[in-house]
């Protein structure tokens, strides 16, 4: 029974255990970098010491933050622009930029949510229990081997793997046995499983009133060393109402900043204790040598899995299906794929076939495997890339530009670059020209010219390879055959019209949810599980080309919702609002886990205008446990496309909405959702400071200006939307 409990999680999730062990292992290093290369602040240094000293440099300060690692950091606004460094205690001078560490934050989302959102969080912590699992089983077969628990570090005996596995096991098995158990504490932790602790109160009001009393005149500053500091947030220069925030080891409590008397103080609960020790032990954050100890257990993890199979399977599993696959080291062609949606996949499949019937060995593998050292024998490579949202590099290509950047020297090999898009985006194909442009740039032949593929056209990839045939001096015939998606059937069931007075018909569309098998029900495939955010692939008439629009409902509200505007001369749209209920179109599902709201209960700032609101609006009918979510949303005009009036109505009654702010563009007194966002600037500022995510659906336009507006309202708290947009907490659905 034991041999099984340990067996079979091991077998199961080798993968995942291997991922998370070794980027836990390579993240161990990062807190005692840190640590090592940030300058200690002197015991005998006040707080108020620091802040004046630091203040002499940047007179503009805002924030000042000591991690940890005693690596201090301060934040202002210079310019109109967030600035940030790290700051020498000593002298109050910036030595170091503040940026995050690319690789670090990277290893860190790999190693907490697999790149998958909640979905990965949970498959984290599906791993860390099984990593709980092996080790207590793996301690109670190592004892039994071992001759009792006494006999723990004997010697041992038989075939060399074996033992090496148990050795490996007895050394390792306590720091992974922590490590796992500390990380489950933080994934529930995460989705809100604990009890919260008591509220933090210290948003006063400055009752003095005055201002411009030095820091070494606040007593509780000059008598709090530094060391204990978390963080101080200044007052603003010209707001007699704001006071001092301070953080420290024992507490939270705000300051008058006329007398610098202490207005409020909340100590640190036991709760709040408990939890920051089990974060210290799990990431190494404050006890450095503890993270690379468990960093070196974690070690242990690759050298005693032995499920190669399982590796190697997996492997297999997440590369394309592509028949008579050549070896990187033995092809003459290399064609790199980047694509977002899948349907890029199709069209080097059939450039494969085509340059396989015409005597070529090819290679077809993601943009992510590029390595020039590998194509030992490749006379030319071909890059299929499609463009992701504004101009970004799909999913599978993230990074792959920085790779162009940082090569030496470029391949002797020449090289071509194929864009695919749609030309009506003014992104059109920018990641694919900007590789283009960064391999010409760095030196690198290219065998054709860059060139394009408008809307999946087998004309356009058609004619691009009787100019790639003529390069190579073959013949070269590209007859590309969509892989069509598999469909299902949904019929209309409602509908709602708006728009007609503005000469813009809108309408919301229901559709019956189809029937799926169980097996689709269990596995989430097709319409098995979905959420709002998550797209609607619709075949039009007519069209081979699907078009997307984002879902106003998910799975659990038992039927599919979208909202649909006419476009001039749009074919799909208009077939849509030509339905009536009961018709049926061909619809299938693509999800878009980017765009989720994900089930954490810090507030969500929803921002729309137009048919924008359709997943928006999903989110709140889906706000069953209350979150704080605040929409503001954009309309031409309150009496004709003022969008599910009536249930955001409901929805405040209920609690699901917290705050709805509009703006109407037509009428006596026009503005837009910036303006509202503008007039909104101190809460939207309060919100974010406490965690709250932002997400922005509907046109480019309003997207442009929405970020503008929001880059105003979070310069004064050292933020802005690029910062939050690496912190994951600013996402866009954009069209």
């Amino acid at each position: 029974m034991i041999r099984a409990l340990h067996r079979w999680p091991g077998l199961l999730a080798a993968l995942l255990l291997l991922v998370l062990s070794l980027s836990g292992a390579a993240l161990s290093v990062f807190p005692a970098a840190e640590r090592l290369s940030s300058p200690q602040t002197p015991t005998a240094l006040s707080i108020a010491d620091l802040a004046e000293r630091i203040q002499a440099v940047h007179p503009q300060v805002e924030q000042i933050r000591r991690a940890p690692s005693g690596r201090i950091t301060a934040y202002w606004v210079e310019g109109g622009r967030p600035q940030a460094a790290v700051i020498d205690p000593v002298t109050g001078q910036g030595i170091a930029s503040a940026d995050p560490n690319r690789l670090e934050r990277w290893l860190t989302n790999l190693h907490r949510s697999l790149f998958l959102g909640d979905g990965g969080r949970i498959a984290a912590a599906a791993g860390a229990s099984a990593m709980v699992l092996l080790a207590l089983s793996g301690t109670v077969l190592v004892a039994r081997r071992a001759g009792g628990w006494r006999r723990w570090f004997m010697p041992l005996r038989g075939p060399l793997w074996g033992r090496l596995h148990v050795e490996i096991a007895r050394v390792a098995v306590a720091g992974l046995l922590l490590s796992s158990a500390t990380g489950l504490w933080m994934t529930a932790s995460t989705f809100d499983l604990f009890p919260d602790g008591p509220a933090i109160s210290t948003m006063q009001a400055n009752p003095s009133g005055r201002v411009g009393l030095s820091l070494a005149a606040m007593d509780f500053l000059r008598e709090t060393p530094a060391a204990e500091l978390r963080s101080l947030s200044l007052p603003a220069p010209d707001d007699a109402a704001d006071v001092f925030t301070v953080k420290t080891d024992r507490g939270t409590g705000t300051l008058d900043q006329g007398t610098g008397a202490l207005l409020a103080w909340n100590d640190l609960t036991g709760w709040q204790g408990v939890s920051e020790t089990i974060y210290m032990l799990h990431t190494g954050q404050g006890a450095a040598w503890i993270g690379l100890v468990l960093g070196l257990t974690a070690l242990g993890v690759p050298a005693m899995a032995v499920t190669g199979f399982i590796l190697w399977l997996s492997g297999w599993r997440a590369r394309p299906r592509i028949r008579g696959n050549v070896t990187a080291g033995h092809a003459e062609t290399i064609i790199l794929v980047g694509s977002e949606g899948g349907s890029t996949w199709g069209f080097a499949a059939t450039l494969r076939a085509a340059l396989t019937n015409a005597g070529q060995t090819v290679h077809v593998a993601a943009i992510s495997s590029f390595d020039p050292a590998r194509y030992a024998k490749a006379q030319r490579i071909l890059i299929l890339a499609a463009t992701y949202g504004d101009g970004d590099a799909p999913a599978s290509a993230k990074g792959f530009i920085d790779r162009l950047r940082s090569l030496p020297a470029p391949p002797a090999i020449p090289l071509a670059v194929l864009g695919f898009g749609d030309r009506s985006f003014p992104a059109y194909c920018a990641f694919a020209r900007a590789i283009a442009e960064t391999a010409e740039a760095k030196g690198w032949r290219m065998l054709v010219p860059f060139d394009s593929i408008d809307r999946q056209s087998a004309q356009d990839f058609a004619r691009w390879g009787r100019l790639l045939g003529a390069a190579m001096d073959i013949d070269l015939e590209l007859v590309h055959q969509p892989v069509p998606p598999a469909v299902l059937s949904l019929t209309l069931v409602s509908r709602r019209n708006y728009g007609a007075e503005v000469q813009a018909p809108t309408a919301i569309l229901r559709f019956a949810l189809p029937k799926v098998s169980l097996w689709r029900a269990l596995a989430g495939g097709g319409f098995g599980r979905f959420s709002a955010g998550d797209l609607l692939g619709v075949l039009p008439a007519g069209s081979a080309v699907p078009r997307f629009y984002s879902l106003a409902s998910g799975r659990c509200d038992g039927f599919i919702e979208i909202v649909v505007r006419k476009h001039p001369a749009g074919l799909c749209s208009g077939q849509l609002l030509e339905l009536e209920v009961g018709d049926t179109i061909n619809g299938f599902l693509h999800s878009n886990a980017g765009f989720h709201a994900g089930r954490g209960r810090a507030p969500l700032i929803l921002i729309g205008a137009g048919t924008g609101i359709g997943p928006l609006a999903g989110f709140v009918r889906a706000n069953a446990r209350h979150r704080p979510i605040h929409l503001f949303f954009g309309m031409r005009h309150p009496d004709s496309d003022f969008l599910y009036t009536e249930e955001l109505a409901a929805w405040q009654r209920e609690g699901r909405l917290l705050q709805l702010a509009t703006a109407f563009s037509r009428g006596r007194m026009p503005r837009y959702v910036q303006d509202a966002l503008r007039e909104e600037a101190a809460e939207i500022a309060r919100l974010v400071r406490k965690g709250a995510k932002i997400m922005v659906c509907g046109g480019r336009g309003m997207a442009a200006g929405v970020s503008d507006a929001l880059a105003d309202v979070l310069a004064p708290i050292g933020l802005s939307p690029d910062l939050l947009k690496a912190e994951g907490r600013y996402v866009e659905d954009v069209y």
